[in-house]
């Protein structure tokens, strides 16, 4: 496979938690989707005049479209942020993919038609002819429901496949993982064993000169899955109580060596842009080695570690008559509290 350029794109968000309404909202949503559009133009052109490569693959921030919520009730957000999978929004991404040539993925807060009370935040992948290929399902959260919350329900709609799914495309086998989740092995892990060689990981995460949790973890997660990690990150929050700065820099390229190739600094950026090399990456898992990680795993010696139910319970937001339950921010929080208390009952913590 001919060698591409892919580019961590590091952009500002704009909050729409102060918006007084939903058509407030679709027109930050709009204007943001034309910024969009422009850098990703700007940057191919810049990167292929600059260095002659080929922009392929575009990774966004997460939740780039709205920011996150700041105390409002799962109702309250499924109307004001949330968008539809067949959506305008969808749409507007797509012809950006296809009129810039590039593959396209990002993080938004989506609705469900199987799902109406709630919402879930999904990573997605678009191809250079405008169509969603890929939805991925944030499966851990602090206090957002997930798929894993309605996990039967959620399995007997899409499949067991749904959960940890990987596209193949010219440019690789893709997968995304969202956000915080590049800090649980088992996520990407689960994506490797299912042939994923790039991971997309949108994140809006801490700015620091130090070494950052997450920032440790995506050279883990390339180096022992042996897969390219593209990681963008957001710059400034607007309009937010937030401190508008505290989400900046880290943007970054890591090859299936765990080695940063390329890493932005803060302020909208182009910078973390790097040639993703999926014939050499192939070579390598191909070969007997030490290194070879992904060959090496034993993957059954965990499967008792991996079927205890002490831990965050699966379905705890459908009721006894099968009901999906709406639930309270709160509810969060104490399904972590009851599970500490297991835990500590067993003597784990």
């Amino acid at each position: 496979m001919t060698p591409y350029s892919a580019l961590a794109l590091q952009l500002d968000c704009t909050a729409i938690n102060a918006l007084p309404d939903r058509g407030s909202v679709d027109d930050a949503i709009s204007k943001t989707l034309d910024h969009v559009d422009e850098a990703i133009a700007g940057s191919k052109a810049f990167i292929g005049t600059f260095s002659g490569d080929t922009l392929k693959l575009v990774v966004l921030p997460e939740y780039f479209l709205t920011s996150f919520p700041m105390g409002e009730s799962i109702a309250e957000w499924r109307t004001k942020a949330c968008i539809e999978m067949d959506g305008a929004e969808y749409q507007r991404m797509g012809e950006i993919a296809k009129t810039r040539g590039v593959y396209l993925s990002g993080n938004a807060y989506e609705l469900d038609p199987h799902f109406p009370d709630l919402y879930f935040q999904t990573s997605f992948i678009i191809n250079d002819s405008g169509e969603v290929i890929l939805r991925y399902r944030r499966l851990i959260s602090m206090f957002a429901p997930t798929p894993h919350d309605v996990l039967s329900q959620y399995i007997e709609v899409y499949g067991a496949d749904a959960l940890f799914p990987v596209v193949e495309t010219p440019l690789g086998r893709l997968a995304c993982v969202a956000s915080e989740e590049i800090l649980y092995p088992e996520v990407t892990r689960a994506l490797a064993t299912r042939g994923a060689e790039v991971i997309l990981h949108s994140s809006s995460e801490v700015g620091s000169p130090r070494p950052t949790p997450k920032n440790i973890a995506k050279c883990a997660r390339a180096y022992e899955n042996m897969c390219y990690v593209i990681s963008s990150n957001t710059s400034a929050i607007h309009h937010s109580p937030v401190p508008q700065n505290s989400t900046q820099g880290h943007s970054q390229v890591v090859d299936f060596k765990g080695q940063v190739v390329t890493e932005a600094y803060t302020g909208e950026s182009m910078v973390a842009h790097a040639m993703i090399d999926i014939a050499r990456l192939r070579e390598a898992r191909s070969k007997p080695a030490m290194t070879n990680l992904l060959a090496r795993q034993r993957l059954s010696l965990f499967k008792s570690t991996y079927e205890q139910d002490d831990f965050y319970p699966e379905d705890n937001l459908i009721s006894e008559t099968g009901d999906i339950v709406t639930p309270e921010r709160s509810h969060f929080m104490s399904q972590q509290t009851a599970a500490i208390e297991r835990l500590k009952k067993r003597g784990v913590i």
